[in-house]
């Protein structure tokens, strides 16, 4: 597990329930800076984006039955949410958030570093996608994932030990 230090109060990840989707959906509503740039009245906004965080739901669901659902809490606050799936054949972090008022505070690189030990542990590879200009893709790179495929605007990436990485 990644080093904690006593000043820092990591967040912690319990399995969300229905009482959460609307704090689900406002988290993936937090990740799209450019609604803001549409013509479109609030209301108009909120639909559309309850409309697509539904069709991603509904794809992960159906992409992966082993999908987990995890809010992200600090302090008994909801700060994001953690998608992954496992298979005895591999780990995938399947999305990543925080709300913007807590990021840039070290949480994802924890998070993902706990997700790279629980793979290792069960020795199966951890993967993720991550589109190309998505600037989460640096940290990525820092934490050892490397390029698997590139799938035009997604990246498949896969995460190596650093004596894999040469």
């Amino acid at each position: 597990m990644p080093e904690v230090s006593p000043a820092q109060v990591w967040p912690t990840l319990r399995v969300a329930h229905a009482g959460d989707e609307s704090f689900l959906q406002a988290v993936y509503a937090s990740t799209r800076p450019e609604m803001a740039l549409l013509p479109w009245s609030p209301e108009e906004g909120r639909t559309f984006l309850d409309f697509q965080s539904s069709a991603q739901e509904q794809h992960y669901r159906n992409s992966h039955s082993t999908l987990q659902r995890q809010v992200i809490e600090q302090n008994g606050r909801l700060v994001g949410r953690l998608y992954r799936a496992e298979t005895a054949a591999e780990h995938r972090v399947l999305d990543i958030a925080v709300l913007p008022d807590f990021r840039g505070q070290g949480w994802g690189t924890y998070l993902l570093q706990v997700e790279i030990e629980r793979a290792r542990v069960a020795g199966v590879p951890l993967r993720l996608h991550v589109e190309q200009s998505n600037p989460a893709r640096r940290l990525y790179e820092r934490l050892g994932f490397v390029l698997e495929a590139d799938q035009g605007i997604y990246l498949a990436l896969k995460w190596v030990t650093p004596r894999e990485r040469g």
